[in-house]
């Protein structure tokens, strides 16, 4: 078993191993794989393997490989107010990174086969919202699951601006999966063993670009009722927000504003800038890197012209104008969450300072 990329020592330190790899490539997807910790959605026992580039098995509860959710993720091109659709949504972590880049007016849905894999994902949305500090830095696009076989949805379900499948798509399927795109949109599936983007660009036409070398568990096949008809999978309506949640959005965007402009303030009048860390040294890999993950699932990158341009070898990252800092000094202080601290400052009722929290104990 090998990955793509360097194990870390923490989150950070994979996403970090993620952009020297050129996995990750844009802000937006830098900012939400830092945001979740991909430990949190290990179990405890198996979380010394959170941030190693490799996929993680264990009954139904299933995690890709980093490598590979660093190319769905860039591969779908997220904007904030889309609506997306994951076709066997799992832990439900993909989904949660894509809701911190939908925003509130997003769309954020999920199709999972595994009723205990939709407990578990739920409890870890849950644990999310209740604990993390990253939760306040974004406007979240909450996901919704609901269980049932990806290949029987219902057939007047709206149709999303983004789909990923998270299992092998049968050749059978490929226009299965089409039909649920709207025009504009990206499909993002393992097809014929290549991670496969395609786009459509109108009502019949389509451009399909091949990301990624991979082999993943095939879909599985829907399994009939007694009358031989099939289940069908009815995905949430779209609902419009209530005048209450658009007045919580609305005051969380204005109080965080508020202690934006305080911090500019603070900067402008001789606040001392964070210190400087040294970077350490870190190796330069080919794209061409091949990955084994585990029985299921494999990947290699493809090839492009830019990379034959690429050489590994190493590469001193250290700057010269850093000060050489001793190592008890470069352990950053806690994070301080300044929307909650501010939100239970105001002279409000404690409801209200829930409500304006998402109801959150800490």
């Amino acid at each position: 078993m090998g990955g793509a990329v360097s194990a870390g020592e923490d989150n950070d330190e994979l996403i970090d191993n993620l952009k020297e790899a050129q996995y990750i490539r844009t802000e937006l997807v830098e900012q939400a794989f830092r945001a979740i910790d991909r430990a949190d959605y290990y179990l405890e026992e198996f979380k010394d393997n959170a941030y190693k580039d490799l996929a993680w098995k264990h009954g139904n509860i299933h995690l890709s490989a980093p490598c590979i959710y660093s190319e769905v993720m860039e591969a779908l091109d997220l904007q904030p107010g889309l609506s997306f659709l994951n076709l066997g949504s799992g832990t439900g972590y993909l989904s949660s990174m894509v809701g911190l880049i939908l925003g509130p007016f997003g769309v954020n849905h999920g199709v999972e086969l595994h009723s205990d894999v939709i407990e578990y994902a739920k409890q870890k949305l849950d644990f999310f919202i209740k604990t993390s500090d990253s939760f306040d830095r974004f406007e979240f696009c909450e996901p919704s699951f609901v269980i049932g076989n990806c290949l029987e949805i219902s057939p007047d379900c709206t149709q999303y601006d983004r789909v990923y499948c998270g299992a092998g798509v049968q050749k059978e399927h490929e226009d299965y999966m089409k039909s649920l795109l709207k025009v504009g949109g990206i499909l993002v599936m393992p097809l014929e063993e290549k991670l496969t983007k395609i786009t459509r660009v109108g009502p019949s036409a389509w451009e399909t670009k091949k990301i990624l070398a991979v082999s993943f568990a095939p879909l599985i096949q829907p399994k009939h009722t007694d009358s031989g008809k099939s289940r069908l999978v009815h995905l949430p309506p779209v609902a419009v927000r209530s005048l209450q949640d658009l007045a919580r959005i609305a005051i969380r965007g204005t109080i965080k504003r508020i202690i934006h402009q305080e911090a500019v303030g603070k900067a402008g009048s001789g606040l001392k800038s964070p210190p400087r860390f040294k970077r350490r040294r870190v190796r330069r890999r080919r794209m061409e890197t091949i990955v084994f993950l585990d029985k299921e699932v494999f990947a290699s990158r493809i090839s492009s012209a830019s990379d034959d341009n690429n050489t590994s070898e190493d590469m001193d990252e250290e700057r010269p104008d850093e000060e050489e800092t001793k190592p008890s000094e470069l352990k950053p202080d806690p994070p301080v969450n300044f929307l909650r601290e501010k939100v239970l400052s105001l002279p409000l009722p404690d409801p209200l300072k829930y409500y304006l929290l998402y109801y959150r104990e800490k």
